[in-house]
Order: structure tokens, then C-alpha cells, then sequence
């Protein structure tokens, strides 16, 4: 799954992400802020972008509109169908393990950070 996102932020068709509140509060992290940059890598850990986040946004779930659901690039074409497909993230095993919370769901008033970025710079690929 990494790779197909990666390949839709170097192809343009990725420029926004959902993260959860919850999640950056149990890992100590703070909320992305605009003008961060982060290095973009493959399912193999190597570099392949560097990224600036350009906006973000701490909105209950149930405000998430139809631009950020569809420039996420993952396909979807409502915001039903996209909350479908992260709530089945959000509410797997590997998500609940990592907030160490086994009955962890969320519902419209669940705060969600919505970021936007903007690719900055494409890596050579190693060895090119």
C-alpha cells in the first residue's frame, strides 16, 4: 500500500493526508504545522521526495469535505467512500495495537488532522 500512495504523491494525484488527533497525542508527537518539510520514502525505506506541508486542519470527522477526500488519490469520488476506507484502517488490529486501545473507534465528532503538501523536490533513485 505505501508504494501505490508514494507513486500517487510523485505523480501529483496525492496533495492531502488524514491523520488522527488521538494518534499524535499517544505518540508524544506534536500536529504538523505548514512549512514543515519531511523526506517521502518507498515500502524499501529509501528516499524518494521531499515534501512541504502547505495547510493543516484539526476538524471533526464528520467535516472532512469531498476536495480533501478525493486529493487524498486513493480514488474515491465521495466522502462515503472515503470514510468507508479509513474507518476500516482506523478501526484495524495494527491501528488499534498502536494507540493501545483493542475497542478504539471513532465517530463524526473524532478529531482528524487534514494536511495538505505539495512535492518541493523528486530524489534521484539510487545507484541513478
Amino acid at each position: 500500500m505505501r508504494d501505490r500512495l508514494v507513486a500517487a504523491v510523485l505523480d501529483g494525484s496525492k496533495t492531502s493526508t488524514t491523520g488522527l488527533v488521538a494518534d499524535y497525542e499517544h505518540e508524544g508527537e506534536p500536529l504538523p504545522e505548514a512549512g514543515r518539510r519531511e523526506v517521502v520514502v518507498d515500502s524499501r525505506e529509501r528516499p524518494v521526495a521531499v515534501i512541504e506541508v502547505t495547510e493543516v486542519r484539526v476538524v471533526p470527522l464528520a467535516e472532512v469535505d469531498l476536495a480533501h477526500a478525493v486529493d487524498e488519490g486513493e480514488g474515491d469520488t465521495s466522502v462515503a467512500g472515503w470514510r468507508a476506507g479509513h474507518e476500516r484502517f482506523w478501526h484495524g488490529a495494527e491501528m488499534r495495537a498502536a494507540l493501545g486501545d483493542p475497542g478504539f473507534t471513532v465517530d463524526d465528532a473524532t478529531p482528524v488532522v487534514l494536511e495538505r503538501f505539495r512535492v518541493v523536490t523528486l530524489l534521484p533513485a539510487p545507484g541513478g
